[in-house]
C-alpha cells in the first residue's frame, strides 16, 4: 500500500517517525472492526468455562457440635468426590446426589475430632477444581462404653446371640441401633431386641428366630462413633466390632425331675450324666427354661452369701460352668455324691461328679445351650439373666426391636 503525504514544509525527524508507523499499523487495524484477537478469545474463554464453582462445607468452626452429619453444597457447577478425613485418618463415608449439588455423610461428625474435608468440582463448561476446607467438634462431656460379646475369633454354641451392654442408659434407641449391623455367611436372618441386663444396665442382644447352624460365620459392626444416647447417657466415641464361628449343635438337655442331663451332639445322643438340680420349695431351687453357658470359670470360689442364701456354703467349686448372672452353674460338687440320679439337694446349681463334670467341661463352649426341664423350679430365665433370649418368643422378641 503506498502512503501518499502531503506537506508545504519539510517534517522533522519525529513527524516522519510518526507517520511511517500510522502507516505499518493501519493493515493490522483493517483485519479485524472488534477489537483484537487476543481479546476476543479471552472473552470467549470466560463465557465457556464461568465463574468457579462455589463450594460450602457445614459444620464450620473449631467448636462444631458432634453428631451433625457433614453437608457439602455446590453452586454453578458439580461435585466430582468428596472425602472427609479425621487425623486418624478415617474417612467419614457419604454419597453425592444424583443432581451432583450436595453431598452428605452418612454418620455425624464424632465428637472432639478434627476433619479435612477435599471436595473435586467441575463446573458447567468442564473446567476440574479441588477446593478444601477442616471444622473440628467440641469434645463429649460423657463417653458412653460398650462391653460386647463374644469376643473376635471365637468359635462359639448354636445359642450364643451377639450382646452389647452399654455403660450408662439409652434412650435414643433407634439411632443406635441404625448404627449396628449383623452379617452372616450363610444369609441367617434375626432381630435386635432391648432388654435390661442382670447388671441393670441397658442391653441389646441379637439372635435368629432358631439356633444358629454350625459353621455360619458372623460379622458385628457397631459403627457409633458420633452417635449420641440421649438424655445422661453421653456420647459414643469409638466403633466395634466382633466375628466368631458357630461350631458343632450340642445341647444339653437337663431333666430335673428324672435327675439327669444328656448331651446331644448333631442329634445324637453322647452322654448321659446323673446330676442333682436345686433344692424344691424355697429359693435354693433351680431356675428352668433355656440357659446357655455364658463362660467356663474352672476352678473358683462359692460364696451363698454372694446370692442371698445367707452362708449356706463357702468352698472351692471345680469345673464351673456358669449358666447365668444370678449365680446357676452347672459343675462339680463331689460332697453331693449321694443325690445324683436320684433327689435335687443342690442350692441351686446342677451338680455331678468330679469325672463327669471334667468330661463336660471338656466337651462344651460358651453359647452351646442348656435346655432345663423340671416341676420344683422358681422360673424360667430371663432374658437378661445371662442369655435367656431364647425364652422369648420369636413374634415377642422382634416387638423388642426400636426399629419396628
Amino acid at each position: 500500500m503506498e502512503v501518499l503525504v502531503h506537506r508545504t514544509r519539510p517534517l522533522s525527524p519525529a513527524q516522519v517517525r510518526v507517520a511511517v508507523a500510522a502507516a505499518l499499523l493501519a493493515p493490522l487495524a483493517a483485519c479485524s472492526s472488534h477489537g483484537s484477537p487476543a481479546a476476543a478469545d479471552a472473552t470467549a474463554a470466560r463465557s465457556a468455562h464461568g465463574a468457579p464453582v462455589a463450594v460450602t462445607v457445614t459444620p464450620t468452626g473449631r467448636k462444631a457440635a458432634p453428631g451433625t452429619p457433614v453437608t457439602v453444597t455446590a453452586a454453578g457447577g458439580r461435585l466430582t468426590s468428596v472425602t472427609v478425613t479425621d487425623t486418624t485418618g478415617h474417612r467419614l463415608a457419604g454419597k453425592v446426589s444424583a443432581d451432583g449439588r450436595s453431598w452428605v455423610s452418612g454418620r455425624g461428625a464424632a465428637p472432639g475430632t478434627a476433619y479435612s474435608v477435599a471436595v473435586a468440582t467441575r463446573t458447567q463448561g468442564g473446567t476440574a477444581a479441588v477446593s478444601r476446607a477442616s471444622f473440628s467438634t467440641a469434645p463429649a462431656g460423657r463417653v458412653n462404653k460398650v462391653d460386647w460379646r463374644p469376643g473376635p475369633g471365637m468359635t462359639v454354641g448354636v445359642a450364643q446371640p451377639v450382646s452389647l451392654v452399654f455403660d450408662h442408659p439409652v434412650t435414643h434407641r433407634a439411632e443406635v441401633e441404625k448404627q449396628l449391623t449383623v452379617t452372616t455367611s450363610d444369609g441367617t436372618k434375626g432381630s435386635w431386641g432391648w432388654i435390661r441386663d442382670w447388671s441393670g444396665r441397658d442391653r441389646v442382644d441379637w439372635r435368629p428366630k432358631s439356633y444358629w447352624k454350625p459353621g455360619t460365620k458372623i460379622t458385628l459392626k457397631a459403627e457409633l462413633n458420633g452417635t449420641d444416647s440421649g438424655g445422661s447417657g453421653g456420647w459414643f466415641v469409638r466403633d466395634y466390632t466382633t466375628h466368631f464361628t458357630i461350631g458343632a449343635r450340642q445341647i444339653v438337655k437337663v431333666d430335673l425331675d428324672s435327675h439327669h442331663l444328656t448331651l446331644e451332639r448333631d442329634g445324637r445322643t453322647v452322654r448321659t450324666i446323673p446330676v442333682s438340680g436345686g433344692t424344691p420349695g424355697g429359693d435354693k431351687r433351680s431356675w428352668r427354661g433355656t440357659a446357655v453357658l455364658v463362660a467356663k470359670e474352672g476352678t473358683i470360689n462359692m460364696n451363698s452369701e454372694t446370692v442371698g442364701l445367707g452362708n449356706a456354703y463357702n468352698k472351692l467349686v471345680a469345673h464351673s460352668m456358669r449358666l447365668t448372672w444370678s449365680g446357676m452353674y452347672a459343675h462339680a460338687a463331689p460332697w453331693n455324691a449321694r443325690y445324683f440320679g436320684n433327689s435335687n439337694h443342690s442350692s441351686g446349681c446342677i451338680g455331678m461328679s468330679d469325672a463327669d463334670a471334667a468330661y463336660l467341661y471338656a466337651q462344651l463352649r460358651p453359647g452351646d445351650p442348656f435346655e432345663i426341664t423340671g416341676k420344683e423350679t422358681k422360673g424360667v430365665v430371663e432374658p437378661g439373666n445371662g442369655f435367656g433370649d431364647w425364652n422369648v418368643p420369636w413374634s415377642q422378641w422382634q416387638a423388642k426391636s426400636a426399629l419396628r
